[in-house]
């Protein structure tokens, strides 16, 4: 890890993205102590205590004392900031397979996971194109983007999804026809995609019931589980794009239910 001082200007010493990777930590090693962080990440134990209270305040860690642990899982997931840090190389994969079913003209919609995310910077060379999102890391992504109409899909912002929803977005969307929606969700089954929060399922039903062409973006590390809302059957998406890490005794049981599913290569 990059030694770091109050002060630095390294990459790692920005908060949000050490926190996120202490918090990745964490999860790995169930509980870990303030020294052992202080080991893992080269930084103060002033500092390691300073992200951990942000941690806390976010709800991502639970501290007590002499250490920390992780808040139940559903939690830890919500928070684009973990988001944004884990399975980077799939994600990155995932997008690459979805980047050749869009075509200039085309209207695009993004949901507000970090799969969907990752297909942003791939849309330069297939402009013009007109893209809806209630995420705003896409939508300050796209505002720089020549040749793309953005709608901005406002509503009830969330610092923890850094994204807007409620029913205001839900209704934004629902006034909406687009050709594509590329989006993700934390848990596939066989059969079902979940959610774990109730307000996110709401604005992705209306998603998929604005687009003509639904597809679903999973990384393996999402499949096989479950969670709190079932947001959809998988039959329901035209299809589901996995990675190539995926086995396929996980992939067999998706086409075996109905599901269309295709691999992205790494």
């Amino acid at each position: 890890m990059t030694s770091d001082v109050d002060g630095d200007t390294t990459e790692l010493s920005r908060p949000a993205r050490r926190q996120a990777e202490i918090a990745a930590y964490v999860v790995e090693h169930g509980s870990v102590s303030a020294n052992d962080l202080v080991e893992a990440f080269g930084v103060s134990v002033m500092t390691v205590h300073r992200d951990l209270d942000e941690l806390e305040r976010q709800g991502v860690v639970r501290k007590y004392r002499g250490g920390v642990s992780a808040q139940p899982t559903s939690v830890f997931e919500s928070n684009v900031a973990y988001r944004l840090n884990t399975a980077q190389t799939e994600k990155a994969a995932l997008a690459r397979h979805a980047r050749a079913m869009i075509e200039p003209g085309m209207s695009v919609m993004l949901d507000d996971s970090t799969s969907a995310l990752a297909l942003v910077d791939l849309f330069e060379d297939i402009t013009p194109l007109t893209v809806a999102t209630n995420f705003l890391p896409a939508i300050t992504k796209l505002a720089a983007l020549r040749d793309i109409t953005l709608l901005a899909l406002g509503g009830i912002y969330s610092a923890t999804h850094d994204s807007f929803g409620g029913m205001p977005c839900a209704e934004a969307v629902e006034a909406l026809h687009t050709d594509l929606l590329f989006c993700s969700v934390s848990a596939v089954s066989p059969t079902h995609a979940f959610h774990q929060e109730e307000e996110i399922v709401l604005v992705k039903r209306a998603m998929l019931r604005a687009a003509k062409t639904k597809v679903l973006l999973v990384d393996h590390g999402k499949l096989q589980r479950t969670a709190l809302h079932r947001l959809a059957p998988l039959t329901d998406f035209d299809v589901v794009v996995v990675d190539e890490k995926t086995p396929n005794d996980l992939i067999q049981p998706l086409r075996d239910h109905g599901a269309t599913v295709e691999v992205a290569k790494l």
